[in-house]
């Protein structure tokens, strides 16, 4: 009897320590989890910050000067190494900051805190694109040196004496419903938008003291994809061809 209750507290402590050992492990297998699931979200987001620094940014589409290429509130993708490590050609549809005038008054609207903070902390990792708004999308037409004219005798838009077919304009527009011819100086760009009849692009802004031009400093990258929403998802086309035919200036 002595020798059987003696065994029992033992197999009692025995018992009490799996347990114990199989809830420290519980612990840490749920402490591992939680370190391995912040250092995977914290990794993530560092990267989309470097990411949108160096290599891609996230914009929508607010106005229908780009129809029907881009439609209102399509999100699209830029290449932000254009144009710092990329060339830009001509036919590129660019992504700059406003150069001066284009965009009329800043809009003065006061945001509560939380939608300032929301705004700043989804901003920065690419979720959203809060300063779409400050921004213009147009298509490349001119690079320094070049002539862009409007219009031959069949009303095409000439690049240095060159006629192109735009198949990128929307169909119905005319190439240009006013007249022009400008050269476009060193460091600058001459945009237009796709939607030629609603579009205040460069020609509407030739009595500013940009003289309508786009300094290449202000253009923030390349649009080369729509990623949303996703039945307008498409890669957006430079359309080489058209400008293949265009001589250097």
């Amino acid at each position: 009897m002595s020798l059987g209750g003696g065994l029992r507290p033992r197999k009692s402590g025995a018992l009490k320590g799996f347990r114990r050992s199989v809830r420290r492990a519980r612990k840490n297998r749920l402490l591992a989890f939680l370190i391995d699931f912040v250092a995977i979200v914290g990794f993530a987001l560092i990267l989309s910050v470097l990411i949108k620094a160096f290599l891609i940014r996230s914009f929508f589409i607010p106005s229908g000067s780009m129809l029907d290429t881009l439609q209102i509130n399509d999100r699209i993708i830029v290449n932000v190494l254009v144009p710092q490590v990329m060339e830009l050609q001509r036919g590129d549809v660019v992504v700059f900051k406003d150069p001066g005038g284009w965009l009329g008054a800043p809009n003065s609207v006061e945001k509560e805190p939380f939608e300032q903070l929301s705004d700043f902390v989804l901003g920065t990792f690419g979720i959203t694109a809060p300063d779409s708004a400050e921004h213009l999308v147009k298509r490349l037409i001119g690079l320094p040196g070049d002539v862009v004219t409007c219009c031959d005798a069949e009303g095409r838009l000439l690049i240095n004496g060159v006629p192109l077919d735009e198949n990128y304009v929307r169909e119905g527009s005319n190439p240009s419903d006013i007249e022009f011819s400008v050269t476009v100086p060193e460091g600058q760009l001459w945009v237009m938008g796709d939607n030629r009849g609603n579009s205040t692009d460069s020609r509407y802004h030739q009595d500013l003291p940009t003289g309508g031009f786009v300094p290449i400093d202000v253009v923030v990258g390349r649009a080369v994809l729509i990623s949303w929403p996703v039945e307008n998802w498409s890669y957006l086309d430079n359309y080489q061809d058209t400008f293949d035919v265009v001589p250097k200036p």
